[in-house]
């Protein structure tokens, strides 16, 4: 399943990349999060309960960042294991200076699950995606707004 999009940041490039770099902002976004161990500034592993409807799905996801460009490109890998369920996402995104000031960001994820969830469908699975997206960047965008308060 391929999601993607795109956002306007109020907030220099700058600013929207440390956030997107800084494991601990993105901690915050992910929903459900539980823990979240910091491995280096490469790897960092979160344990989270995802929201699927009747219930939630209790996960391990490993993140790597494969390729980094900065302050425009970051690329990366997603696994995550839990009873149930099997996931594997590549997610990226490209940072630009947007037109009418602040950054523009285009986003993508391919995501694979898995296990009985994934056996759900596409149909079922891909509403409950993109509301998960809607809430990350929802928090992005907060954790942008709260990074400018403290350059600012």
């Amino acid at each position: 399943m391929n999601v993607s999009g795109e956002r306007t940041f109020a907030a220099p490039r700058a600013t929207v990349w440390q956030v997107l770099n800084d494991p601990a902002s993105m901690a915050k976004t992910m929903p459900g999060v539980e823990s979240f161990d910091i491995h280096d500034d490469k790897r960092w592993t979160a344990n989270v309960k995802i929201p699927l409807g009747l219930g939630g799905l209790k996960m391990k996801v490993d993140m790597e960042k494969m390729e980094e460009r900065e302050p425009e490109f970051a690329k990366l890998s997603v696994k995550g294991n839990g009873v149930g369920a099997m996931m594997n996402m590549e997610t990226s995104f490209t940072l630009s200076d947007a037109p009418e000031g602040g950054t523009a960001m285009a986003w993508s994820a391919d995501v694979k699950i898995a296990g009985p969830v994934g056996s759900m469908g596409q149909r079922v699975l891909q509403p409950i995606v993109n509301q998960q997206v809607q809430h990350v960047l929802t928090a992005l965008d907060g954790e942008v707004q709260e990074a400018m308060g403290k350059t600012g």
